[in-house]
């Protein structure tokens, strides 16, 4: 049995997570989902009605549930692994001293108690505040720890904690080359860290069987722009809106923008201002059957991913496999994986993050040159499905898993 640690379930924005977890179930690994955070997404996807395995919803403020608290508190006063935890954690305390620190200690007493006996490991997908709690957790009831990381959780944690989270971690795994190559840095056994693409599955988006190519240039009829993501600084929306209202004013394209997030309203007030408004449609959070559709209507993916000052990043977005799936040709930014699934002029365009000048030069060639559209899109269809299946991640995934069982079951063989 593992304890699967996220910040939050369901949401809507990681249906890479619910992928993994129900493939994890089908090959028949037990879990229990651990959120630290109730759900606020108004709809799920469909794989998340699909996923069997039980959630326990930790306090997400501690002085909410405070008798969880402190029957975990009382719990771990026993516990022989005690000390080594309230050290580690106060020694973090000094370094962060931040409520955000006491509700991980808190959250992870409360794991500690709850958790089903028959726990022999914790699984955290993301190292920061998932992560703390599943090392406290781990530290305390003397159970292995594993982790998965992505992009913010990684660029955003100083390194002090990171190190530290590797020493104790029995295994990392994360979604980009370029991850990997500083986390390794970072480890002191640089083995522990491995790449885990992690892919598309499929057959949850099947290729289209009666594609036809697109031939709309913004002349002949209007170009139909997408993209996919939260609306969120690192993502590069404002400077996409500036890009298309830079775009020459007789040039006939709609773009429609898919997910939630905290700059939804600041960026339509900017599509006003810009004049843009009557040609972009704000569908929000959507659930994937919705995401898939609109992606088979549209005929170019956009998504100018940007590094910000806090060092907040993308990883791989799924949004770009996706896309690329269903035919679509991309355009990017070269940051972090995206050149590892992106071939810039073969399999798709990429272009420097923060230059608006490119974006939209990018823009306005792809618009209106549909065979060129048409030629990347082919070539980023065939790449995705030859490089990154997300069962060749599972089967990575479960392999781990299955040496973590097999190690628990020789060391209670030799105990008896």
């Amino acid at each position: 049995m593992i304890a699967l640690v996220l910040k939050g379930y369901p949401r809507l924005s990681e249906t890479f997570i619910a992928q993994e977890i129900l493939a994890l179930e089908r090959r028949g690994l037990q879990m229990t989902i651990v959120s630290l955070r109730h759900p606020t997404d108004k709809a799920v996807h469909p794989i998340h009605k699909e996923i069997q395995s039980p959630v326990l919803y930790l306090p997400e403020y501690l002085h909410q549930e405070p008798w969880r608290v402190l029957k975990g508190c009382f719990s771990a006063l026993l516990r022989p692994g005690f000390g080594r935890t309230f050290g580690a954690w106060l020694k973090d305390l000094r370094r962060d001293f931040t409520r955000n620190r006491v509700r991980r200690f808190g959250q992870a007493l409360v794991l500690a108690r709850e958790m089903p006996a028959s726990t022999s490991g914790i699984y955290t997908h993301f190292i920061h505040t998932p992560g703390s709690v599943g090392r406290y957790t781990s530290l305390l009831t003397q159970r292995s720890w594993f982790a998965s990381a992505h992009a913010k959780d990684i660029w955003t944690q100083s390194q002090w904690e990171i190190q530290e989270k590797l020493v104790d971690l029995e295994w990392l795994v994360t979604c980009t080359e370029a991850n990997k190559d500083y986390l390794a840095a970072l480890s002191p056994d640089p083995a522990k860290v491995e790449l885990v693409y992690h892919g598309i599955d499929f057959s949850r988006f099947p290729e289209l069987a009666d594609r036809t190519p697109k031939t709309h240039d913004g002349r002949n009829g209007p170009v139909e722009l997408i993209s996919v993501g939260r609306a969120v600084e690192k993502k590069g929306y404002d400077l996409l809106l500036s890009a298309l209202a830079a775009l020459p004013p007789e040039l006939n394209w709609r773009f429609t923008h898919i997910g939630g997030g905290t700059l939804a309203e600041k960026l339509r007030a900017q599509a006003e201002e810009l004049g843009l408004s009557e040609r972009i449609t704000w569908l929000g959070a959507q659930p994937q059957t919705e995401v898939l559709a609109r992606y088979r209507e549209a005929d170019l993916f956009v998504l100018p991913s940007r590094i910000t000052a806090d060092g907040d990043r993308d990883g791989l977005p799924n949004v770009l496999m996706e896309a690329q799936s269903q035919g679509l040709s991309c355009l990017a930014t070269n940051i972090s994986g995206i050149p590892e699934l992106i071939i810039n002029g073969e399999t798709g365009t990429l272009v420097e993050q923060n230059d608006l000048p490119a974006l939209t030069a990018a823009l306005e060639h792809l618009i209106t040159h549909p065979d060129e559209r048409n030629a990347l899109a082919e070539a980023g269809l065939h790449r995705v499905h030859r490089l990154f299946s997300f069962e060749r991640g599972i089967d990575h995934l479960m392999a781990k898993f299955d040496a973590h069982q097999q190690s628990i079951s020789a060391k209670a063989c030799e105990s008896s």
